[in-house]
């Protein structure tokens, strides 16, 4: 196996997510995980703006 494939990191499935057993996890892995889901809330707030802004400027040029 190439060293790759541990660099991969697969996303959770959100149905994975809202499945998994919490009473597991301790509190520290909570706050971890909390925010793990805050930073990735907030990259795709900044994709979303980007691509936002990316259509305003397209739609900009037809008009």
């Amino acid at each position: 196996m190439s060293g790759f494939d541990e660099d991969v990191v697969k996303p959770h499935n959100s149905v994975a997510l809202s499945e998994e057993e919490l009473s597991l996890l301790s509190v520290i892995e909570i706050d971890q995980r909390i925010a793990l889901l805050q930073s990735e809330i907030e990259r795709l707030k900044t994709e979303r703006l980007k691509k936002g802004d990316s259509r305003a400027a397209a739609e900009a040029l037809f008009r």
